[in-house]
């Protein structure tokens, strides 16, 4: 996962929790616009979330900020 879509993942997160407090849930499109203009990033988010880490649809932010901390990035 790339540094940019990780640091946009845990603002989304921190403001969700913050806005709504932390039993907050999410799926992974919160971190895209309702448009599909960038298909291999959501794919890539996608198989992260599903595939990698068997999530469902549906997760609290504090879980997915957590787990994105410790994933592992590329630069």
């Amino acid at each position: 996962m790339n540094r940019k879509i990780r640091d946009k993942i845990i603002a989304v997160c921190d403001q969700k929790i913050l806005s709504k407090g932390e039993n907050v849930g999410l799926s992974f499109y919160a971190f895209f616009k309702n448009k599909n203009d960038n298909p291999e990033l959501l794919m890539e988010v996608a198989n992260w979330w599903i595939m990698e880490n068997k999530l469902d649809h549906f997760e609290k932010a504090v879980k997915i900020k957590g787990l994105v901390m410790t994933h592992t990035t590329q630069v």
